[in-house]
């Protein structure tokens, strides 16, 4: 049984020839590159979201492997909490790095889906076997306790969503920037560079079952990367141009890397 359904009425979707169909005929196309769009209403995905210069900036930063530590630690718990064959889902997968490293490594059926369409179109060029599709996170198009494992990277956070789709004995994986996390970019863009607050979701429904911190050190050394870097994070829309200035004209970065994943399961109904 599959855990797409249908965003109109809410029935289960079935592939037909790349097509997904519900019982009542309702239809949504998959695209050329494999991926199919959810959103009510057929909204397009395009205007919305990350869009194409900084999907495939974040894709190339990922892609050289800087925050594979992450990308382990999620793995490394999908192993603990799922089993063969059970369904994942990366909520808010962006352009699929963390789905396709755990896919390479995990046997499990993966989904994955984003509100931009441009991230979604590179996630499904990567062909890890992964189901992705574009839908919005406030009405996830995943059937009840369809979900044995979920995870969910420095993206809004839909409790109600997240509870919803969880199997009754599964898991969602969150992450938080941890408090030195990118502290060397910090220092160069802000005159009084702070710590971050690890301030965790709202998790109503949902209890901590673990933590987990992750920490490394990395350093770039070219400026693509840098900069790539940069505007994966919120500082690339609120810093001072002399910050800005200063990065323009560093040839290297070093900076700690630091993440909280926080383990959660439904609470008792």
């Amino acid at each position: 049984m599959g855990i797409l359904k249908c965003p109109v009425c809410g029935q289960e979707l079935h592939l037909e020839q790349r097509v997904w169909r519900c019982e009542n005929r309702h239809s949504y196309d998959m695209a050329k590159e494999g991926y199919v769009n959810l959103l009510s209403a057929h909204r397009s995905g395009d205007a919305i979201g990350d869009n194409k210069e900084m999907a495939r900036s974040r894709r190339d930063f990922l892609n050289k492997g800087w925050y594979a530590p992450l990308a382990q630690a999620v793995t490394d718990c999908l192993y603990e909490y799922s089993a063969d064959g059970d369904s994942v889902l990366d909520i808010c997968c962006g352009e699929g790095y963390y789905t396709a490293y755990a896919a390479e490594r995990l046997d499990r059926r993966f989904y994955g889906f984003d509100l931009s369409k441009s991230m979604v179109r590179l996630a499904a060029k990567r062909r890890c076997g992964a189901e992705f599709f574009v839908a919005n996170i406030a009405s996830i198009p995943i059937r009840d306790k369809a979900v044995k494992a979920a995870f969910h990277l420095f993206a809004p956070f839909h409790a109600a969503e997240f509870r919803r789709i969880l199997a009754d004995d599964g898991v969602i994986l969150t992450a938080i920037p941890g408090k030195n996390h990118l502290l060397g970019l910090k220092e160069i863009l802000y005159d009084k560079p702070y710590l971050n607050d690890e301030k965790e979701p709202a998790l109503e429904g949902l209890e901590v079952i673990e933590r987990i911190r992750v920490q490394d050190e990395i350093t770039l050394t070219d400026h693509g990367d840098i900069d790539a870097l940069f505007r994966m994070t919120p500082y690339y829309y609120h810093t001072p141009t002399d910050g800005m200035n200063r990065l323009a004209e560093c040839d290297s970065l070093s900076t700690p890397i630091e993440f909280v994943i926080i383990v959660c399961k439904r609470t008792a109904e």
